[in-house]
């Protein structure tokens, strides 16, 4: 059986936060406030890694860090091991691109990429993925309170 995708290769979104770059990057760094907005996710960031485990301590993913440039910029690769088929596929690319705007707002830019040769992956995190994650990023930032229990 073949499966066909028309996911896209290269992934963009954009959201505005009230809040400082700092702020933000240390919500997308910190395993404390991924948690929270993230699918539950516990995600470390540093200079060499992205670590990310599930709530029972599950590794989901390990990544390669290719830029870590706080509070600016993180750029890392993307291998789900959470699902068998996604694990298969080759390592995407994930780019955080923090901006600071006029009267306390910062842009946040989130490009995933290199998809061309992981459609599951592309497919499984198009739309609302990304989505869901960066209003959950908004919302904690800006309220205290995740978006959803």
């Amino acid at each position: 059986m073949t499966t066909t995708t028309t996911a896209t290769a290269t992934q963009v979104y954009r959201v505005f936060i009230k809040a400082s770059p700092e702020a933000i990057w240390e919500a997308i760094t910190r395993p404390e406030f991924t948690e929270r907005y993230f699918h539950r996710g516990r995600i470390e960031a540093g200079p060499d890694r992205v670590v990310s485990r599930g709530p029972d301590g599950e590794l989901r993913r390990d990544d390669e860090v290719y830029e870590y440039d706080p509070p600016r910029r993180l750029v890392h690769a993307w291998l789900p091991l959470y699902d068998a088929e996604l694990a298969e596929e080759p390592p995407s690319r994930v780019t955080w691109e923090i901006e600071p705007q006029d009267d306390g707002v910062t842009k946040l830019t989130v490009v995933h990429d290199r998809l061309e040769s992981s459609p599951k992956t592309a497919a499984s995190v198009e739309g609302d993925g990304w989505m869901f994650v960066m209003s959950g990023l908004k919302t904690l930032l800006e309220t205290g309170e995740p978006l959803s229990g």
